[in-house]
């Protein structure tokens, strides 16, 4: 892994569902190591936009290059081989509810590889003890808590090793002790299996904690209109809506005081 070199780009991406234009004329650089967020209010258009960058929706004009290959201009057996370096965590984990947590992430590994059985159970194994649920292989999802599944989800997300781990909203319905856990874990994982990172999320403490480069979608104007360091853009932003956000509507005066304490905090 090279940090700092482009691994994912989207250039002027326009998406729709038939004439009604959900985001336009997104471009951003997403480095090769990053955590990258994906911010703004709710009905903003950021699953919208994650959905076209996996694969599921193609956009109206515009590219997603990864490697500088664009996804949407290669021949459908290119970008199968593509998207099979993806990881996804949908919102809601979306587990097969009739399948054990072992036969959930053992799918991926039965229908996109040729390793046998007994390899496959190790790697089972193996990657539900690097999310904490070791000796839970036999589980149903109905019989675990909510943020196991979340866990879980993640370890059927890392069957196949991808370079690329999307989240769509991974701490939703989770309470905050949970969240903070899974936060540490994508920290590790991201670490640990040397990928980047992408995270659709409004929750703040995890766009601090995790978060090293962002955009922020307007949802009025359908498009970025910030995009760094959350932390950056914290204390730097001049834009009242990205203000808003990042202090959960206390403003300027918040802002203000937040950049005093980050001061203080900074001197020796």
């Amino acid at each position: 892994m090279n940090p700092g070199e482009p691994h994912v780009t989207v250039q002027d991406l326009t998406v729709a569902y038939g004439d009604t234009v959900i985001l336009r004329d997104l471009t951003f650089t997403i480095n090769r190591g990053d955590i990258f967020i994906i911010m703004g209010a709710s009905g903003g258009g950021k699953s919208t936009l994650l959905r076209s960058m996996v694969g599921l929706l193609p956009p109206a004009a515009g590219q997603v290059l990864y490697d500088g290959l664009s996804l949407w201009s290669m021949d459908p057996e290119e970008q199968s081989r593509v998207l099979r370096r993806f990881g996804i965590l949908y919102q809601s984990g979306a587990l097969w509810s009739s399948l054990t947590l072992a036969e959930n992430i053992a799918l991926p590994l039965e229908q996109y590889t040729t390793l046998i059985p007994r390899q496959i159970k190790d790697l089972v194994c193996l990657k539900l003890s690097l999310v904490g649920l070791s000796g839970f292989e036999d589980y149903f999802p109905s019989e675990i808590s909510g943020g196991m599944r979340k866990r879980a989800a993640l370890a059927r997300a890392m069957a196949l090793d991808p370079d690329v781990l999307f989240f769509d909203e991974p701490s939703a319905g989770l309470d905050p002790i949970s969240a903070h856990l899974l936060d540490e874990l994508i920290l590790e994982l991201r670490d640990s299996l040397r990928a980047t990172v992408v995270v659709v999320t409004h929750e703040l403490a995890s766009i601090f904690a995790i978060g090293n480069n962002s955009v922020f979608i307007d949802a009025d104007t359908r498009t970025i209109t910030a995009a760094g360091d959350p932390r950056t853009l914290l204390t730097d932003s001049r834009d009242p809506k990205v203000i808003s956000f990042l202090t959960r509507g206390a403003g300027i005066v918040d802002k203000a005081q937040k950049r005093t304490s980050l001061d203080r905090g900074a001197r020796p």
